[in-house]
């Protein structure tokens, strides 16, 4: 990470989706922005990730886009390179979202299918985008903190 706090890309996140983004979007956003790096073509890769996968109640948008962001910070480039350290930091985050939040899947998060017309209504209803700010904000938090940590271990 940059000069960042864990804290900074938090809000980044929390901004970049009150601000209109989606969840995977405004986290693979704040993530890639605390690796110095600003571009259209980040919160364009995450748009299909939203929405519990384009509302086929896939895993949460904004545990996508952490996974995202882990990946934009310990990815590998080319054939060869190790993926380990990505592939551990991946999951400590996918266990830690679940056990805070009891679920992956945004269905099973937000209690409702967003791909059909009850779903929207319910979601809309119920301010569910409230806990989507929640998922969103947190993930943003879980991967930066574990990325720090993974770049702190490498560096040792």
């Amino acid at each position: 990470m940059q000069s960042i706090s864990v804290s900074e890309v938090r809000q980044s996140a929390e901004q970049a989706f009150a601000g209109g983004l989606y969840c995977a979007e405004s986290v693979v956003a704040a993530l890639a922005k605390a690796q110095g790096i600003e571009s259209d073509l980040v919160t364009r890769a995450a748009t299909a990730f939203c929405s519990g996968m384009a509302r086929t109640c896939g895993p949460c948008g904004a545990l996508t886009g952490a996974v995202m962001g882990i990946s934009v910070a310990l990815g590998r480039s080319k054939s060869g390179e190790p993926v380990e350290a990505a592939y551990t930091v991946t999951q400590r985050l996918v266990g830690e979202f679940e056990r805070q939040f009891g679920a992956r899947n945004c269905d099973a998060l937000l209690g409702c299918d967003l791909g059909t017309p009850e779903g929207q209504a319910k979601f809309k209803q119920d301010q569910l985008h409230q806990r989507c700010k929640q998922y969103t904000g947190r993930a943003a938090e879980i991967a930066a903190r574990l990325i720090c940590e993974q770049q702190r271990a490498g560096a040792a």
